[in-house]
């Protein structure tokens, strides 16, 4: 699983994220990210604004599979693909990773690889990698 403040949550997250956000797409996933506004503490009025951690959600419909099985197995995927890339996304971002039906035929390897690809597409990913985990 991924940490709990890593994950997005509540329904008016997802839909501030499609109204908003970007939209990147590849074969098998589609990605909408938002940038969120730095935040100020108030505790310190005068210290720099700090940037909430990047949260991601998963959206898988029946379309995908009629068999939780099939949807949950993607999904636990995705996850394990975004615990890979978590140290190296940036600060402050709203994810939601759109599962498309055609991802039922893909491996671990793929979905890490277009994951990857849609994240440096829209700007996620620090500019300070070593390059492609795979």
């Amino acid at each position: 699983m991924l940490p709990e403040t890593n994950r997005l949550k509540h329904r008016k997250d997802f839909s501030a994220v499609y109204r908003k956000g970007m939209r990147r797409n590849s074969a098998h996933l589609s990605l909408r990210a938002l940038r969120k506004p730095k935040s100020v503490t108030l505790a310190q009025p005068t210290a720099e604004k700090s940037l909430q951690p990047t949260r991601t959600g998963i959206s898988i419909s029946l379309k995908v599979s009629k068999r939780a099985v099939v949807r949950n197995r993607i999904k636990r995927q995705i996850r394990a693909a975004l615990r890979h890339l978590l140290p190296r996304l940036k600060f402050g971002w709203d994810l939601v990773i759109v599962v498309r039906p055609i991802a039922q035929e893909c491996n671990y390897a793929e979905i890490l690889q277009e994951l990857e690809q849609l994240l440096v597409e829209a700007e996620v990913l620090d500019g300070n990698s070593r390059g492609s985990i795979l």
